[in-house]
């Protein structure tokens, strides 16, 4: 039996406006059994996956807004908050665009061309573009939390390489297909010159989206899987490179796109990348059941106007994407303006959210989106290469559980019910007492 010995409770709760608010609430430990309390078990022999953490993504926007608009101190100060686990919420996972996403100031690649123009030869790549901000805070945040894992995703390839010669709409033309998988080298190298590894790319955001007002390409899995297969890996293995390739990148209601693709190029395919925007997050499990050595990660969820109830939805899915199988949980935008923006011309009306705003106008971070808060939850007591463990999950209690390196036990759990639920937290034959407070949500990182 796995013992815990626990000494210490660091509480966190979040209720209504009170938004990860550390607590001294731990009413006792104990080894009683008290039959008129919930029993939230935890079991520590019952272990699934390793985590990377939770994290989202310096877009040209939130890079821009963070590098340019703020002051340098108030700029250190909101580094530390988002990646210092101690001043902060300890982020532990970046996933930034390759290019321009919906959420960038201009339409870009890292080889733009003339219409009509071609450069097989990739002589006119360069990542310049993010050396002016995307990459000096990626390092940062690197430098202020080493363990953080880097995942780049590209919304388009070059214009040139595409039957609709433009970021926006069209499919990838077939001769391009060994091009762009050098075009993959080249960026990983580039990032390589200066300090930051890229731990994993995934192919194509969205693959089954073509969107009218910003960079997309529709791929199918078939097509998908031949590059990966054919073109992708072998680019990868030629050069040395150990980034890891993620298939799809796209919503939960399509789960035979990835199980095509795992189908025809198993072998070159590291795991599967998943959004919120659709389906059931059982998906996952269904895909990990049928490829239990492929990786799981949910790549995107972001906040918005459209979301109901933001905090108990966003606490939800954090739970439910760890409790199937996913390394990670990354929302969108790490910020955004008073405007939802920047964007890219012609986009339109933004209903999305950042983690925080950060007001142009004002030059300012405001704390004013819950979704900073709801990744706390799980980044500051959850960290890189814990291992989930089993845990209660019922109409009472749902809950999600880790064992971290250093011993210490992540917990987090949602009363959702509208009254404060009595509950004994259970490690083996140790016992945590806590009153549960209606419509809450806990973290707990139970330490020897």
């Amino acid at each position: 039996m796995t013992r815990c010995n626990m000494k210490k409770v660091d509480v966190y709760v979040s209720k209504n406006d009170n938004l990860l608010k550390q607590v001294n609430d731990v009413t006792s430990f104990d080894s009683t059994i008290d039959g008129n309390s919930y029993q939230l078990k935890i079991d520590l022999s019952k272990e699934y996956q390793t985590i990377d953490g939770c994290g989202a993504s310096f877009t040209d926007s939130s890079a821009y807004l963070v590098n340019q608009v703020l002051n340098e101190a108030d700029r250190k100060d909101f580094m530390m908050k988002l990646f210092d686990v101690n001043e902060g919420i300890g982020l532990s996972f970046i996933r930034n665009p390759m290019g321009a996403s919906d959420f960038a100031r201009d339409f870009y690649t890292y080889n733009d061309l003339n219409k009509k123009e071609e450069d097989f030869d990739l002589k006119k790549f360069s990542i310049a573009h993010d050396e002016k901000d995307i990459i000096p805070l990626t390092r940062w945040a690197k430098e202020i939390n080493p363990e953080i894992k880097l995942m780049a995703t590209p919304w388009s390839p070059p214009g040139w390489m595409k039957t609709s010669d433009s970021t926006i709409g069209g499919s990838l033309r077939y001769k391009c297909y060994d091009v762009y998988a050098n075009y993959f080298v080249k960026f990983i190298k580039e990032y390589e010159k200066h300090g930051l590894d890229i731990d994993y790319i995934s192919v194509q955001n969205e693959p089954d989206y073509s969107p009218g007002h910003y960079p997309g390409m529709k791929m199918t899995p078939v097509e998908q899987a031949h590059f990966i297969k054919y073109h992708l890996y072998p680019a990868f293995k030629n050069n040395n490179l150990k980034t890891k390739i993620l298939c799809y990148d796209h919503n939960w209601d399509y789960y035979e796109y990835p199980e095509a693709v795992l189908k025809l190029a198993n072998d070159e395919v590291d795991g599967i990348a998943w959004h919120v925007y659709g389906g059931h997050v059982s998906s996952q499990s269904k895909l990990h059941e049928l490829y239990p050595t492929k990786e799981v990660h949910f790549s995107e969820s972001s906040g918005g106007e459209w979301v109901h109830n933001p905090l108990s939805s966003m606490i939800k899915t954090g739970i439910d994407v760890f409790r199937n199988w996913s390394r990670s949980y990354v929302l969108w935008n790490i910020a955004l303006d008073e405007n939802n923006g920047p964007f890219v011309p012609g986009f339109g009306k933004s209903t999305c959210h950042g983690l925080v705003t950060i007001s142009q106008s004002e030059k300012r971070v405001i704390f004013n989106r819950v979704d900073y808060f709801v990744l706390g939850h799980f980044s500051k007591v959850a960290r890189p290469n814990a291992v989930r463990v089993d845990s209660n999950y019922d109409d009472v209690i749902q809950s999600v559980a880790f064992k971290n390196k250093d011993g210490s036990i992540g917990l987090i759990f949602s009363n959702n019910n509208v009254y404060d639920v009595k509950m004994q937290i259970i490690i083996n034959d140790e016992i945590i007492n806590y009153v549960a407070p209606r419509l809450s949500h806990t973290s707990m990182l139970i330490k020897k």
